[in-house]
């Protein structure tokens, strides 16, 4: 994922400097480059020497694979599975995308991560003409049934797990999935991965939204009952703190305000009459992979630990996967460099080495050009050799928890643990991440402007930018994206949309307002239209006709 600008840019006026608040527990101080003390990014003092009387009392340990599952959701960890591995891509079209998956298939990746572009976000199809010049761009475009069946052609979904980062229109996209597996012969109950789904964060650090909240979270947790039925193995939702933390959030702001959302999700479906223990062991999260190793490997730990506890106390989960927080990592995206690009090679090996001593599940490595555009097939493939050597060569996979006991990491688990607590009782009292975007969102903006602040007066140092520059530039070689190909895909959509039944597909959109207006699962309906040949951009059009458009208010 290319990185966020927003990391870079002063969001709050002098004025509105934090330095003019309280003590804010939750961010850094600035307190220039002179000083002798140091913090995280979240705050958090670090001592010069740590020892037995800084170690938490009781020191809650506990085992691996047991509640509250600090030491890891699996008793042997990566003894007995290495994480798997995936690499965020996609670009263009769905051919030259389904090339670069089996590439990275042939080079040792052990599952897929699909990237769309920003009209396939946004739910338009690649036709539209508010569309020009981006499709293709970010990611692939899915506009159809023949595109999804065109991305994996070749690939068998009953060998591969495959996540997609797709939020708004996430319900399409599963649905499209599914029927080319069943085109391959492939069951529903055999498919496995992932659909990000997780349109809080949409509201609060992206802006890839289309409805308002609540059906918004009526197609979520939709999804949630859809898959309870039809596709057990697949993640129904990847719970974002990823794009909080490029947004500009510290660590603990990004633990707090990802449990917030999961919250906010687990109440939903509850609401709706779901089960928690039939939908709660499909939840899975998505985390942000920084540089500071110790801050972040305690991160891991104290979510795992947090979650835990919220599951079983707050919402009466019984089953031990209800209470076990899965999470995928990804590296920094707004820690790369455009300065010195090969310097990010070192900076995501540093991200994925914090990932897998802290637990994740599955890791997606950035490649070293991403600050100038998407990876190129030689930045892709280093990304993943990276993550083989982790696996392989750096000890880290021998055994489980590798940090557990070192008095630092102990101490910064547990005070992060409590700053969290404390940022998500605050959400509560405001109503629950829905209710608290504009909170939410003014915390990270804070954040935002504290990293610029100390990154431009030189109390942050980031290597090549700020210090240790250089006067040659060093571009290298870019992935470029060929015009053209955004021509011949709104020519094959026109093709497909001059080559259907028509009649059939306005009976289908028609179904769907029907159904919108109403309170029935959303996916079956939008499943057939799909496989009666509407398009992504039609069918997220017509639910869009009964729900309408979200407009922030602020």
């Amino acid at each position: 994922m290319a990185p966020d600008r927003s990391y870079h840019l002063a969001l709050m006026s002098a004025a509105e400097s934090p330095q003019e608040e309280p003590e804010h527990r939750t961010i850094a101080p600035i307190v220039g480059p002179d000083d002798p003390r140091r913090f995280t990014d979240s705050g958090i003092e670090i001592e010069q020497l740590y020892s037995e009387q800084d170690l938490p009392d009781p020191l809650r340990l506990g085992e691996p694979g047991e509640f509250p599952y600090a030491r890891g959701v699996h008793r042997e960890m990566y003894r007995k599975q290495t994480w798997t591995m995936r690499q965020y891509a996609g670009y263009a079209s769905a051919k030259e995308s389904n090339e670069r998956y089996r590439y990275l298939l042939s080079k040792g990746s052990t599952g897929l991560s699909m990237a769309f572009d920003l009209p396939t976000q946004l739910g338009l199809d690649s036709d539209d003409e508010r569309c020009l010049g981006e499709v293709g761009r970010t990611g692939v475009a899915i506009d159809t049934i023949d595109d999804m069946r065109t991305a994996f052609d070749g690939i068998p979904l009953d060998q591969v797990s495959t996540s997609m980062t797709i939020n708004a229109p996430a319900a399409c996209l599963l649905a499209l999935y599914e029927l080319v597996g069943e085109e391959q012969g492939v069951p529903a109950q055999k498919l496995r991965g992932t659909t990000q789904n997780d349109v809080l964060k949409e509201y609060i650090a992206r802006g890839n939204y289309i409805y308002p909240p609540e059906p918004t979270m009526r197609l979520t947790t939709d999804l949630f009952q859809y898959c309870s039925e039809r596709i057990p193995k697949w993640n129904t939702i990847s719970i974002s703190g990823y794009h909080f933390r490029e947004k500009g959030c510290s660590a603990v702001q990004e633990v707090a305000f990802t449990l917030s959302s999961g919250i906010a999700y687990v109440q939903a479906a509850i609401d709706k009459g779901l089960d928690v223990d039939e939908f709660a062991p499909r939840l899975a999260f998505f985390f942000n992979g920084h540089n500071n190793v110790f801050q972040e490997v305690a991160k891991f730990r104290a979510a795992r630990r947090m979650w835990a506890q919220i599951m079983r106390e707050r919402f009466a989960a019984k089953k031990d996967k209800s209470m076990m927080l899965r999470f995928h990592t990804q590296t920094g995206g707004v820690t790369l460099t455009a300065q010195q690009p090969e310097n990010n090679i070192v900076r995501v090996a540093l991200q994925g080495f914090a990932a897998v001593c802290g637990g994740t599940q599955s890791l997606h490595t950035n490649g070293f050009d991403e600050a100038l555009a998407l990876p190129t097939e030689r930045a892709a493939k280093i990304a993943l050799r990276t993550q083989q050597i982790l696996a392989h060569e750096s000890g880290a996979a021998d055994t489980v928890d590798p940090f557990a006991g070192s008095y630092f990491v102990e101490a910064l688990t547990d005070e992060i643990e409590r700053r969290a607590n404390e940022l998500i009782a605050k959400v509560d009292e405001l109503g629950g991440s829905v209710r608290a975007i504009r909170f939410i969102t003014g915390e990270i903006d804070e954040s935002a402007w504290g990293y610029q602040e100390r990154y431009r007066i030189g109390q942050d140092i980031v290597v090549g930018v700020n210090k240790y520059q250089e006067d040659d530039i060093e571009v290298p070689d870019l992935l470029r994206v060929d015009p053209e190909s955004e021509r011949e895909q709104v020519a094959r959509l026109k093709q497909f949309k001059a080559a259907r039944d028509q009649a059939l597909v306005e009976r289908r959109l028609e179904q769907l307002r029907e159904t919108a207006r109403g309170s029935e699962n959303l996916l079956p309906v939008i499943r057939q239209a799909l496989k009666d040949r509407c398009s992504l951009g039609e069918v997220c059009a017509a639910m869009r006709d009964v729900f309408g458009r979200y407009t922030p208010d602020f």
